[in-house]
């Protein structure tokens, strides 16, 4: 039996789930949450301002952009999860990766080649907040599981 992973993801909330084969609903098994992409920009930097830029005359820059780099960490973490699935519990045949513009990109640019290997469909769309149900004719609509 072919056990295929969706993972429907934002920059703030990812959802895992696991399809057993044709006419099975999806079935959620892990969901991650990383609130800190919610914050306001204000609340993700200190007081202390990044590099320096200029002949020094008190301009400054952030060197990152904060709700970016929280965005970064979130996908790593998410690679992370999808990597220890694949390589603890060989948890998945095929995987379908299901998140919103740009943080798909995110995601992708950060898979490790073992995972990758098993990467059947990215589609960037926003799915975190549909119930299982309605997530499977969604995906069903676009990728046959």
């Amino acid at each position: 039996m072919s056990l295929t992973w969706v993972m429907v993801a934002n920059a703030s909330l990812a959802r895992f789930f696991s399809n057993t084969g044709p006419q099975r609903e999806l079935r959620l098994i892990k969901e991650l949450t990383h609130p800190e992409s919610r914050e306001k920009r204000s609340n993700l930097v200190s007081d202390r301002s990044g590099s320096r830029t200029g002949t020094g005359h008190g301009v400054f820059a952030q060197a990152t952009d904060p709700k970016h780099h929280e965005a970064e960490l979130f996908a790593q973490e998410i690679t992370r999860e999808l990597a220890q699935g694949l390589a603890a519990k060989n948890a998945y045949d095929r995987l379908i990766l299901v998140a919103s513009a740009p943080f798909v990109g995110l995601v992708n640019q950060h898979l490790p080649g073992q995972v990758r290997s098993r990467l059947s469909e990215s589609i960037d769309k926003d799915y975190t907040r549909l119930p299982a149900t309605a997530l499977t004719a969604q995906i069903r609509s676009r990728v046959p599981l």
